[in-house]
């Protein structure tokens, strides 16, 4: 049942299990809970579901990340993996991709072990989630925005919706998102009313966001994408430690950088820019671009001695496509100083030891992460000391559950969100189910 409906919504239907938010994690928990035989309503304040899944992966959805080792999977998630043990347990890549191919939809394995659809739309996926409820007859309210939850007595009893109606249920479950991308509905409405229940909630901040760069020359790459370079990060002159799941490194080894109107974004950009967010506060930040990071700077001199013996009588704006992307020697040539008329055969040792230095550090200077609108996913949400795990339920509340962008977990770019979505949705919606059950 889809849209409005006056007796669906009468204060004498109570259902098992309430789930407000159809994105990808209600959806999970809503079909999941129903495949139990429970009567289960999803609540969801856009006229469709899943806004945000469908621009997911640039429209494309990475599903999962394909790294079947639990103990793997969850040091991705740093700190926060430590809380993820029981859900994982339960429900993981595995588990995931056996959903997905089993309802056909097959899938396939790109760079860093990541998973799309291999029809590349993020519409499968939807396809799939949405004929998953179907099946099992879930009650679909659409275009209804919650706007509080009622408790009573240590228990939570209903659903406020803005036109005054409640939605009475044994069990409701929070999947309303965190606050990227507020235009799909993600706007963290429910962090306020789970402080007034007492739940601890860590504000919430853009995470895997794009950088924009205050440099023009990057600008004028915008659509230009490089793979195998490395970055690091500075600030004031000194190398600044970024995370990669549980240890501190100096540098990243990217698969791939994307230049933007505005800056920089692509996967090494996005899983470092909470901790570029964080030196922002403290004073400028620089990241230097290695373009040839299998090059040590004596073979590079070597390289571009070479070079230029072979294209003597050339232009150096003209000599540098054999060593750099096409798309970049524009800027190369403008950032090294080296006048593009010049014949090669005329570059001095001098200007060739800068070109070297300039190849392996070029420098971005940062201007700020970009915001809520442009960040793949938010921090913050739910204090994990609050959730049991276990079920996903709250420590508080035990009827009530959290799963999804909703908890403050840090995630990085390559499948793991919504990993997370599925985990935790299945478990929840799992739970649900059997709470209902022993209290009958």
């Amino acid at each position: 049942m889809h849209g409005k409906d006056k007796k669906l919504l009468s204060n004498d239907t109570i259902w098992d299990v309430a789930i407000i938010g159809g994105g990808p994690a209600g959806m999970m928990a809503a079909g999941r809970a129903a495949e139990l035989g429970r009567k289960v309503i999803l609540i969801e304040k856009n006229p469709t579901l899943g806004r945000k899944l469908l621009i997911t992966g640039g429209g494309r959805c990475n599903v999962t990340n394909a790294e079947y080792d639990n103990r793997k999977l969850i040091e991705r998630f740093k700190e926060d993996g430590k809380y993820l043990f029981s859900a994982f347990s339960q429900w993981s890549v595995k588990e995931t991709l056996d959903f997905f191919h089993k309802r056909d939809m097959p899938t396939k394995i790109e760079n860093e072990l990541r998973v799309f659809p291999e029809s590349n739309k993020a519409q499968s996926v939807w396809n799939v989630l949405v004929g998953y409820m179907k099946e099992h007859n879930v009650t679909i309210l659409s275009n209804s925005q919650a706007i509080g939850i009622i408790e009573k007595d240590k228990t939570i009893t209903g659903i406020r919706l803005k036109n005054n109606k409640v939605i009475v249920a044994k069990n409701i479950i929070i999947a309303m998102g965190g606050t990227s991308h507020p235009e799909t509905g993600s706007t963290g409405d429910a962090y306020s009313w789970l402080k007034k229940l007492g739940h601890k909630v860590v504000e919430p901040e853009p995470s895997l966001v794009p950088l924009a760069i205050k440099d023009a020359w990057v600008k004028r790459l915008a659509g230009v994408s490089l793979q195998n370079i490395k970055l690091t990060v500075f600030q004031n002159g000194v190398k600044q430690e970024i995370r990669s799941g549980k240890n501190k490194i100096k540098s990243a080894l990217g698969s791939k950088i994307l230049f933007t109107h505005v800056g920089v974004s692509g996967p090494t950009i996005l899983n470092m820019s909470r901790d570029v967010g964080e030196l922002l506060k403290y004073g400028e930040v620089t990241i230097s671009l290695d373009l040839l990071p299998t090059l040590d700077y004596s073979a590079l001199n070597l390289k571009l001695q070479e070079v230029f013996r072979e294209n003597d009588k050339k232009r150096f704006k003209n000599c540098l496509g054999s060593i750099v992307p096409s798309s970049l020697a524009t800027a190369i040539v403008e950032l090294s100083g080296i006048a593009p008329e010049k014949e090669c055969n005329s570059v001095t040792r001098e200007e060739r030891l800068l070109l070297v230095n300039l190849l392996k550090a070029i420098p971005m200077n940062v201007e700020k992460l970009l915001g809520k609108d442009k960040a793949i996913i938010s921090s913050g949400g739910v204090a994990l000391e609050e959730v049991d795990f276990r079920t996903m339920s709250s420590r508080i509340f035990p009827n009530l559950y959290f799963v999804g962008d909703i908890l403050n977990i840090d995630r990085p770019s390559g499948g793991y969100s919504l990993q997370l979505c599925w985990t935790t949705g299945f478990v929840a919606g799992s739970s649900a189910a059997r709470n209902f059950q022993n209290t009958e």
